[in-house]
């Protein structure tokens, strides 16, 4: 399937250092990719680039119709809201400020809720929900625009592993749909699920099916670790 987010030799600057350098990648229709790094590699930042978040100095960015959850922590949950408001705020710029939502808009949130199975708490105050269920909330409020691409920043943060388990499987179901791109610093579950596995520090140091990826220099360049490094044993490589 054709690419839904390409970045072509995209560099950023932040704070006066680089940030990303060169990045080129893609991601097509259809495929669950995953981005991988240590922590300062650049995956939130190149998340944020290829949505025009955050300018460029150098390269460029092209998305179709980008769906965005943020880390978890990013979200102010003591506002007081119900779920599907928080939701519905997911559609802000296609209702317009001030303006009534519409039938069609309500659809769309109750649709998004039933796909992450929370459509039996709609309206309870999002402040109550368990991890796992804002998680799923955050999901819900990017799916509700449809997008042709979801972009996941550390969906897995914090978690336990029945919720682990449940985005998995949602994430796996999506992908079946729309490409599916997520940061995560989970190994295990992305070589195991993930059709591709992008290795990032601050450039591309490889993308490759999981089974391709079987050079332990690549993992050491990408995660700057020796050769008897206890990650390097972890992966089997």
């Amino acid at each position: 399937m054709s690419p839904v987010l390409e970045l072509s030799g995209v560099t950023v600057r932040l704070g006066g250092r680089v940030a990303l350098e060169d990045v080129t990648m893609s991601v097509a229709g259809g495929e669950f990719a995953a981005l991988l790094g240590p922590n300062g590699a650049g995956k939130t930042t190149l998340l944020r680039a290829a949505l025009g978040l955050l300018p460029l100095a150098g390269g460029r960015t092209t998305i179709t119709n980008p769906g965005y959850v943020p880390q978890r922590h990013e979200f102010a949950w003591d506002f007081p809201a119900s779920v599907q408001d928080v939701v519905l705020s997911g559609l802000v710029r296609r209702i317009g400020l001030f303006r009534r939502p519409r039938v069609a808009h309500w659809t769309a949130v109750w649709d998004a809720l039933d796909r992450v199975r929370l459509a039996d708490l709609r309206t309870r105050p999002v402040g109550e929900l368990s991890g796992g269920q804002r998680q799923r909330v955050l999901v819900a409020r990017a799916l509700a625009l449809d997008p042709a691409v979801l972009l996941l920043d550390e969906p897995f943060t914090g978690l336990d592993m029945p919720s682990q388990e449940v985005l998995t499987e949602l994430f796996t179901t999506i992908a079946r749909e729309r490409a599916v791109l997520m940061a995560t610093h989970d190994l295990a579950a992305a070589a195991y699920t993930c059709d591709r596995l992008i290795l990032i520090n601050r450039t591309v140091v490889a993308a490759a099916p999981p089974g391709d990826l079987r050079d332990r220099e690549v993992w050491m360049r990408a995660f700057q670790v020796g050769a008897e490094s206890h990650l390097l044993k972890a992966l089997g490589v």
